[in-house]
């Protein structure tokens, strides 16, 4: 007589769930355990001026990250964001300084010339985004050779145009442009507005819109995403194309804040936007992830940087270490996780 097959305990729908939303609060609650310890660790951490400076540094990087779920969530990677930014800011100083001078013998108004940059970065953003989708999904090669190859080129042609040195904004035009980053509305900096405007829109697209659905299916399963019709290489291409746009809002905020643009711009910023995407909850394998997860993952890892800053824990100098250690352990405890 056989003996009776053993029951294996598996957990419940409901159990599941619970571990669901408690994964979710992790990013949030770490910000808040970081939060009380930096403020032990230092009373000025604590202070609105801190606070508020802590947010418009994180702008940047954030604008970038919630472009960079998208890309995550589908499937991909984009190791070239930094290096975008950098040869956008200068493209952007180059032309801007080149209608300052006047063409032709014309001149341009201040106010048009700053327009006509705002909207060169944008366009900039949204053509490099287009050239990553298109050699991703048509020309069949690995995001990560894509971009990390585009990412050199960027760089070098940057510093190309830089003659090895810096691309420097005109004095006229700098101060025009400043308000950009240095002006504040209701008390709050611009670049944070901006950067909540860029979270919430995000937000609403990947959690209230088909195309959204779609991202997460394609990152789910593409195969399975084919089969119910998606149309997977035009879907990731936008992924690449707002990522792209993205990087073009956060350079805007940029470069009025020290209008210039050196080979070193911009260095490092895939690694803190690809950490705030893991850290916030994202799926390295692709299929979930939440963009508010993402907000929580790049103000995290700002506020590491400050506590870094106002203390003597470790040096200032192995910010870039912790955010390393940061995307390993998160990548470890997402193993299997789909």
């Amino acid at each position: 007589m056989r003996p009776a097959p053993t029951e294996t305990s598996a957990p419940t729908p409901r159990a599941s769930r619970v571990a669901h939303v408690l994964y979710g609060f992790g990013p949030l609650v770490g910000l808040l355990v970081l939060c009380v310890a930096g403020t032990l660790l230092n009373r000025d951490f604590a202070t609105l001026d801190n606070m508020m400076n802590v947010l418009t540094r994180t702008s940047f990087i954030g604008i970038i990250a919630v472009g960079m779920t998208f890309v995550i969530i589908s499937g991909g990677i984009d190791l070239s964001v930094g290096s975008m930014a950098a040869l956008i800011a200068g493209i952007m100083i180059w032309l801007m300084n080149g209608l300052a001078t006047g063409i032709g013998g014309h001149t341009v108004a201040p106010l048009a010339i700053v327009s006509i940059g705002i909207v060169c970065a944008l366009v900039l953003g949204a053509l490099f985004g287009c050239a990553h989708g298109l050699l991703i999904t048509k020309g069949r090669i690995e995001p990560f050779i894509v971009t990390l190859g585009t990412l050199g080129i960027f760089r070098a042609v940057l510093t190309w145009l830089a003659d090895g040195g810096a691309l420097t904004l005109d004095n006229n035009l700098s101060d025009l442009y400043g308000p950009v980053y240095y002006a504040s509305l209701l008390g709050v900096p611009v670049p944070i507005w901006v950067f909540l405007a860029v979270a919430a829109g995000g937000a609403l697209i990947l959690n209230r819109t088909a195309f959204g659905r779609h991202v997460q299916a394609i990152g789910s399963n593409e195969q399975v995403a084919r089969y119910a019709a998606i149309r997977v290489d035009t879907v990731k291409i936008v992924t690449y194309v707002l990522l792209g746009i993205c990087v073009g809002v956060a350079t805007v905020l940029y470069v009025p804040r020290l209008g210039s643009a050196t080979p070193t711009t911009g260095l490092l910023w895939e690694l803190e936007a690809i950490a705030a995407v893991v850290v916030g909850g994202t799926a390295l394998k692709g299929g979930e992830g939440r963009v508010i997860g993402t907000v929580i993952g790049a103000v995290l890892l700002s506020v590491i940087a400050n506590i870094l800053n106002l203390t003597s824990i470790i040096s200032v100098y192995l910010n870039a270490a912790v955010q390393g250690i940061v995307i390993i352990v998160v990548a470890f405890l997402q193993r299997g996780r789909r």
